[in-house]
Formats: C-alpha cells, structure tokens, sequence
C-alpha cells in the first residue's frame, strides 16, 4: 500500500461550497428512507404481502452498503468530483425505474442500485474535511453531519404526505427532479479534489482487512453501530403497519413521526459535544441504554401515539448520539486513512440496518408490535453487553476520544 503525502494546493471550504454539500447530503441520503412510510402502498399496490415488500427497504440499505464498500475507497484513487458525477448519473436512473416499476420484483432490484448509488454523502464527509482548515474541520463536519440527520428524519414526513396525496411513485418522480438539480449544482460549484493514493485498487481493498485486523476499536465502533441501526430500522420500517392496523392513520401521519425525531436528533447533536469532554466509551454506555429504554416504552405503547411518540424522541437521541460517539472513536485512529475507516464502519453500520428492517418484517408477519419489540430490546440488550464487556477490558488503556 503506497501513499503520497506531498502537500497539494486546494481551494477552501467556503461557505457556499460547505451550504451546497449539506444541502446534498440531506438529499441524497433521504433517498434510502422514502421507501418506509410506502411499504403499506406498495403492498397493495402489487397485492403482495407486508414481508415481500420489506425487501424493497432491506436491498436500498444492503445497496447502500455495497455502494459504500466497492465505490467510496475510489475515492483515495480518482478526482472524487468526477466520480460523483458518474454516480449521480445513476442515482437519477434508478429513481425513474423505481418510479416506473411494473411489479414487486422489479422494485426490489431498482431499490437495491438505487441504494448502491446513493453513496454520495460517504464521498462529501470526507471531502469536508479535506477541504476544511485544520481548526474548523470538525466544526464543518459537523454542519454536514446536520444536514444528513436532517435528511434522514424528513425524508419520511416528505414522502408520506407525497404519497398520501400523490401516489408512492410520485415521490421517486420529484425525487429524480431534486437530483438532476442536485446534479447540477455539484457540477457548477463544487471544487475538485485531487487523488492522493497511488496505489492499486486491489491493493486499496486489501488495505480494508488490514484496518479491520489491526484496529479493534473500530472493530466495537463498528458491531455496535451495526446493532443500533438494526433496533432503529426495525422501529422504522414497521410503524406504518402499527399505525394502519391500530389506529387506521397511513403513510402521512407515519412520515410525521420524522418530525418528531428531528428532536432526538437535535439531543443527540447536543450530547455529540460531550465526546470532546468525556470517554466516549462511557458515553456510548448511556446513549446505548436509551434505546433499551425507547424499545420497553414501545412495547407498553402499541395502542398510544404519545407513547409512541416518546419512544421515538429517546430512540433516535439514542442511536444518532451513539452514532457521534462512535466516530469520535474511529476518526481518532488514523488520520491519513479516514476514508476507509469510514467505509468500514459504514459497510458494517448498514448491513446492520438491513438485518433489522430483515428480522423486523417476518416478525410482524407472525409476532407482530410484540415481536418487534421484544427483538429491539434483546438486541440493546447484547449491544450493552458488548460494549461494557469490552470497555472493561480496556478499562485501563487510554481511549481516543
């Protein structure tokens, strides 16, 4: 594996460059999440069951793993703004064919290169922080890190009220229009970022399972975001058959519940500045425990919206808090090879998400809410286990934080 470390002359992170990337990164990464507030409309659109059409959010998510694996590491080796243009070229097509999709299987396979394409943001964090003086990188980060929280929880409030009153397709029609125009601006604004690596592809992927055997805490950052997302798109992906089958409301009032996240998520940017005063291990041991708890509220709220909304707030202050505290962690490593430490925690963070919403979807088939709940719990509960189990071991090393 060789790297050039000869300083190269870049442009600067100016505020309409940082504005265009958050703005780009909320949009981008809210085309994996349109699909959850319309899984009960594009079941009975092609009259198949709620577990089939579970797939379409598992594949966007194990897409979104794959995109992350095999295409964000090519960003060591070639002008990342021309690699984000090719993407977004498919980003573009797969809205359309998921848009124009004649049938279940069709939408499944759209939703997974949709998924794969949408990788764009784990291209812009990077670059952020390449661009970014020395003294403001973090605080730039962190505005992009914003943006993508952003886009995360309102993606589903803007596609469940889209699809109530337009039809689930509408939504992948303006979807591609955001894109084109996203597209655009990346094109006409972004600077471009020379590669530093001079190595080998195949010697860059290589390099991956070097970071993996030789980093043990990114390899617990890792297994626990895994496990956090898994609770946290299980919740998601199955309140709209909650919400249909109790309280007979649709995709609208379950993308509503985005907006109540947007306060869990606004906590946990709050709690995110702790990890620059405190262990992030220890803090990690408390947002851990607030999805434990967002899940037994669950549990006891199958028939109250205030219960549910509750559990909403406390389970994603939990997991985005964890989320922060996770990186605080895996960013402290090693500088020069940031990219691909984020491309491993991510892979491993997303093939998580696509087990839970996987696990999530049969459960319901036959345990329903119960079941979920009870799934959601156990696995915050091994989560906690690892964690402490692992931080006592290292107890008396020193933890970058």
């Amino acid at each position: 594996m060789q790297n050039s470390h000869n300083p190269k002359n870049h442009p600067g992170l100016t505020p309409l460059t940082l504005w265009i990337m958050t703005v780009a990164t909320g949009l981008i990464v809210a085309n994996l999440y349109y699909n959850q507030p319309l899984l009960e409309d594009m079941a009975n659109t092609f009259h198949t069951t709620r577990a089939k059409v579970g797939q379409v959010s598992m594949l966007t998510q194990i897409g979104y793993a794959t995109g992350m694996f095999f295409l964000a590491p090519l960003a060591d080796m070639v002008k990342r703004k021309r690699l984000m243009m090719v993407v977004f070229a498919f980003i573009v097509l797969s809205l359309i064919i998921t848009a124009l999709s004649p049938s279940i299987n069709i939408l499944v396979a759209a939703s997974f290169f949709l998924g794969a394409a949408s990788m764009i943001p784990q291209l812009l964090v990077p670059m952020a922080a390449h661009l970014a003086k020395p003294s403001e990188r973090g605080k730039k980060i962190g505005v992009i890190m914003s943006g993508l929280l952003i886009g995360i929880l309102l993606s589903r409030t803007f596609s469940g009220y889209i699809g109530d009153y337009f039809g689930w397709r509408a939504v992948y029609y303006i979807a591609a229009g955001i894109m084109l125009l996203m597209w655009l601006m990346i094109g006409l604004f972004l600077p471009e970022v020379e590669p530093e690596y001079k190595g080998t592809y195949k010697k860059l992927m290589i390099s991956l399972i070097d970071l993996v055997k030789n980093e043990p805490k990114l390899r617990l950052a890792a297994l626990r975001g895994a496990l956090c997302f898994a609770c946290f798109s299980a919740f998601w992906t199955t309140i709209v058959f909650l919400l249909k089958q109790n309280f007979n409301m649709g995709s609208g009032v379950a993308g509503e519940f985005g907006l109540v996240g947007a306060f869990g998520a606004l906590a946990a940017g709050l709690m995110g500045r702790l990890s620059d005063k405190m262990d992030a291990y220890k803090l990690s041991g408390f947002t851990l425990l607030l999805i434990l708890v967002s899940f037994i509220i669950f549990y006891f709220s199958a028939y109250s919206i205030v219960g549910l909304v509750i559990g909403v707030i406390i389970l994603d202050m939990g997991v985005q808090a964890t989320h922060i505290s996770n990186q605080s962690i895996i960013f402290a490593l090693k500088p020069e090879a940031r990219n691909r430490i984020n491309t491993i925690y991510m892979v491993t963070y997303f093939i998580g998400g696509s087990i839970g919403t996987s696990f999530a979807t049969q459960l319901w088939k036959n345990y329903q809410w119960t079941g979920v709940c009870i799934t959601g719990a156990t696995l915050s509960i091994i989560t906690l286990i690892i964690h402490f189990a692992n931080h006592a071991k290292t107890s008396n090393k020193p933890v970058a934080a």
